[in-house]
């Protein structure tokens, strides 16, 4: 049992703010704020957000310092985590942090990445899905941080998204390129990056091929959650091509569903199979099957009276 702050690393207001957590229970967390004088007002949902200048006296009275990413995963490992999806404020701050630690220096790149992934017609291909991949990233790698072109992937795999499978993962490779250049990144980086875009339209990497596993397993990490969780994510995409039809989507989406199943290796690293394998063959078998009903019940609806 223990509480843990993470640096003040957090720009707000004027300052810079730390995250304080507890891997035990909200109540232990509640006390330690309240003995150390935090307002209530800086609690949000599963950490207090403090900032620069009370570093060193919460360490004094008995908080850990760790690095923010460490933080992240022992608020994971310890179930107190509240879903990105799920937290009223923006994701602005977390997703700054996470760039500045990859890619420092370049603020208008991640702006115009942060204005791509929040883009309205977004539901589940949003900043939400984009901050769940960077985590599935670390979950995969630890205690060791991904590769930066990987990390890198993952910020511009649905920089383009318009809902059109292979075009969206081809435009974004290019994007990531293009801008990736400008930046100064090497050839070999810039391209790589790219590389791994591209991989994201089949989830099909070649054997041997790590970092397109690492890449490929943390976007499909969400197919291994919770059924809730899963509901939500099958919502929110439906809320993406809300466009179609009933009819055409269920169809469509079948079709998705079964080429996941068909998938050998769905996960392709060990760690991703030991997180995510069961669960998620588990939800797209039940997904299918309801949308075998589905596709039946508009069948029969469709049929002359």
């Amino acid at each position: 049992m223990a509480i843990y702050l993470d640096p003040p690393l957090w720009p707000a207001h004027g300052t810079h703010f730390s995250h304080l957590i507890s891997d035990t229970s909200v109540d232990e967390l509640h006390r330690f704020a309240e003995a150390a004088g935090i307002p209530e007002r800086a609690f949000d949902g599963d950490h207090y957000d403090v900032s620069a200048a009370r570093y060193d006296d919460l360490v004094a009275a008995g908080a850990l310092p760790v690095e923010a990413r460490v933080l992240v995963r022992k608020l994971i490992a310890s179930g107190l985590r509240i879903p990105a999806r799920e937290r009223g404020k923006a994701l602005k701050v977390p997703l700054l942090n996470r760039w500045n630690a990859v890619l420092p220096g370049h603020d208008a790149l991640f702006l115009d990445l942060l204005d791509r992934w929040g883009e309205e017609h977004r539901k589940y291909h949003g900043r939400t899905h984009l901050l769940a991949v960077l985590e599935a990233l670390d979950l995969l790698t630890e205690p060791a941080d991904p590769p930066r072109t990987v990390v890198l992937a993952a910020w511009f795999h649905d920089a383009v998204y318009r809902g059109i499978a292979g075009q969206d993962e081809e435009e974004s490779a290019r994007l990531a390129e293009d801008r990736l250049l400008q930046t100064g990144l090497s050839e070999d980086e810039a391209f790589e990056v790219g590389r791994l875009v591209r991989l994201t339209a089949d989830h099909r990497p070649e054997a041997g091929d790590d970092d397109g596993a690492l890449l490929c397993d943390a976007d499909l990490s969400v197919l291994g959650g919770e059924s809730k969780a899963y509901g939500r994510y099958v919502s929110a995409v439906r809320e993406d091509f809300a466009h179609i039809g009933d009819a055409d989507f269920a169809a469509g989406r079948a079709a998705v569903v079964r080429h996941l199943l068909e998938l050998d290796p769905l996960f392709n690293t060990a760690r991703g199979r030991e997180l995510w394998l069961t669960a998620a063959r588990r939800n797209l078998q039940g997904e299918l099957n309801g949308q075998r009903e589905l596709q039946g019940e508009l069948s029969v609806q469709g049929e002359p009276a």
